[in-house]
């Protein structure tokens, strides 16, 4: 199975970016398809960007232009850099593998304040 660790995550003003980064390892046959998904408190889970088979992004109308997924091959590791983050983008991150997901990262937490 794949494991995925992410970090990056913290506190920050609105305005500020954040770069966060989700690291596979393990069995990585899934790994063409990832992304990031984020839930806030009493929301739902819901897609912020993704890569599918290993090229092609995808990106949720509320961080189009301002969010921009990347993919480190050689470290099998994505990147969600997220600039002009507002207050609403607060939310656990969760990276995720497979289509439709189906391993997830434990989370990290995306503080904005207004």
């Amino acid at each position: 199975q794949v494991q995925l660790v992410e970090s990056g995550g913290g506190l920050v003003q609105a305005g500020a970016s954040l770069r966060l980064s989700c690291a596979a390892s393990g069995s990585l046959f899934m790994i063409s398809n990832m992304g990031w998904h984020r839930q806030a408190p009493g929301q739902q889970r819901e897609f912020v960007a993704g890569i599918v088979g290993g090229s092609r992004l995808n990106y949720a109308d509320s961080v189009k232009g301002r969010f921009t997924i990347s993919r480190d091959g050689a470290k099998n590791t994505i990147h969600l850099q997220m600039n002009s983050l507002k207050p609403e983008d607060t939310a656990v991150y969760y990276c995720y593998s497979g289509s439709p997901p189906a391993k997830w990262g434990q989370g990290t937490l995306v503080t904005v304040s207004s």
